[in-house]
């Protein structure tokens, strides 16, 4: 398959995929899941983290999702997010249960990735 049958079948421009094939760009989330259906693969076999070691942004972006586009399904502002996602703010009862429902795994799941959060290391990314 060529750049340019990827890029039509899954609607992402084909400077966008030249750019992640030589390492210049890192693909957005959701033009993950759009190459990832056209392929007829799923996220999880391009972004090989194991369950036990996702974090919430790991999490968002096995569902497909960029961070606006999460924030603007549970109600909150994209800055809200980004702090609960580096486990700067509390993840209440309510946050973590939108939070499961839009990500499509289970309450512990959700808690387990803050939790990864808020105990990495200083200096180490969410």
């Amino acid at each position: 398959m060529t750049v340019g049958d990827l890029a039509r079948m899954s609607g992402v421009g084909p400077s966008a995929i030249y750019n992640w094939e030589s390492g210049y760009r890192t693909p957005q989330p959701d033009s993950i899941a759009r190459v990832a259906s056209a392929l007829g693969l799923t996220i999880e076999e391009f972004v090989r983290i194991p369950l036990g070691e996702r974090t919430l942004v790991d999490l968002r972006v096995m569902a497909g999702l960029t961070q606006p586009q999460l924030a603007m399904r549970i109600g909150l502002s994209t800055q809200m997010l980004g702090m609960i996602e580096r486990a700067e703010r509390a993840l209440d009862d309510e946050r973590a249960t939108a939070l499961a429902h839009e990500l499509g795994v289970s309450l512990e799941v959700v808690r387990a990735g803050y939790e990864r959060a808020r105990i990495r290391p200083p200096g180490t990314p969410a």
